[in-house]
């Protein structure tokens, strides 16, 4: 048998990671196959109605976060290593099994990483644009970002583009292809279970501001390498695009300077980098649940066309994706 899988629960060989890829970069995150952040995401909804029949005040639905965080990784880790376990047995069954299984490994992986679907929904928002559409373009948007979208300008509409795309890269492609690399599949997914359960908990709002603490704090632990291997290869990747040394250089020393100034710890690293690389200036007050949140800018404006720097920083990414896939 050609050797496709490593005998490992815990690491991932690299033809399934470069298959995984392609496959995503070819058909994205199709709604008819079974996903495992689908999944996760109902197991979240119905473990969070549970737990709040018994922890209601704030100290309680502290302790009811962290019960729900805890529970959600470990059944998902325990779940994800139970199916890895069964493959490699599969695998050594027959050379059609073995192949059925390869397959399986290929799709489970490249369920962890989101490049299509990323790049899609930010092209769409982009392609209203350049038609002047810009209420199809507010609308699109707010399926990818979590502030409100309905009053936004067009350029307000190109920077929340451009921060998404950067934050993204982090936790839909870096992150992942991190924890893939140091853990196998268990380690990966259980990271996708993390990152589900702060994009639907971990928020500082009246409903989630003690329940989703510790989803957010985990969360924030979870990227705290890979935004910054992202601000690293988004520097990179901009020399490739602009063929210069100085814009790597305004990418590092941007990072450097304003990646702290953002609300989480970890998405001002690539916002910066990007803001750098392309001469914008992201950030600034933004509205959430028609609540205004003062958010730092990151960056200095050094061109007033956010459109071509939205293209750019597509490509930023899908170079930053590749490199990262590479190493």
């Amino acid at each position: 048998m050609i050797d496709f899988i490593k005998p490992s629960i815990f690491s991932i060989h690299y033809s399934i990671l470069l298959m995984a890829f392609l496959f995503d970069i070819a058909i994205g995150d199709p709604k008819w196959l079974p996903h495992p952040v689908r999944i996760m995401g109902r197991a979240i909804e119905k473990v969070e109605l549970f737990l709040r029949r018994f922890f209601k005040s704030p100290f309680q639905e502290k302790i009811g976060g962290i019960v729900l965080a805890v529970s959600i990784i470990a059944m998902t880790f325990i779940i994800t290593w139970l199916i890895v376990q069964f493959l490699l047995k599969l695998s050594l069954i027959s050379n059609f099994l073995f192949l059925i299984s390869c397959l399986l490994f290929v799709y489970l992986t490249s369920t962890t990483i989101a490049i299509k679907e990323l790049i899609s929904s930010a092209k769409n928002v982009i392609s209203y644009i350049k038609k002047n559409d810009i209420d199809s373009a507010r609308k699109d948007l707010s399926m990818i970002v979590g502030r409100d979208t309905q009053n936004l300008s067009e350029k307000k509409i190109l920077k929340a583009v451009i921060e998404t795309l950067s934050e993204n890269l982090s936790d839909g492609i870096v992150a992942p292809l991190f924890y893939l690399a140091i853990g196998g599949l268990p380690l990966a997914i259980s990271y996708k279970a993390i990152n589900t359960l702060d994009s639907m908990v971990g928020y500082k709002n009246n409903r989630y501001i003690y329940f989703g603490w510790a989803s957010a704090k985990l969360d924030d632990i979870a990227n705290y390498v890979p935004a910054r291997i992202s601000g690293v290869l988004i520097s990179i990747a901009s020399f490739f695009v602009f063929r210069s040394i100085s814009r790597v250089c305004n990418s590092l020393e941007m990072m450097i300077k304003d990646g702290r100034k953002h609300l989480s710890p970890n998405a001002g690293i690539p916002e910066a980098a990007i803001a750098g690389a392309l001469g914008v200036r992201l950030g600034g007050p933004a509205m959430y649940g028609a609540i205004e949140v003062q958010k730092p800018y990151i960056g200095i404006e050094k061109t007033g066309d956010y459109l071509a720097a939205s293209e750019k920083a597509i490509t930023i990414i899908k170079i930053s994706s590749i490199i990262g896939v590479t190493i």
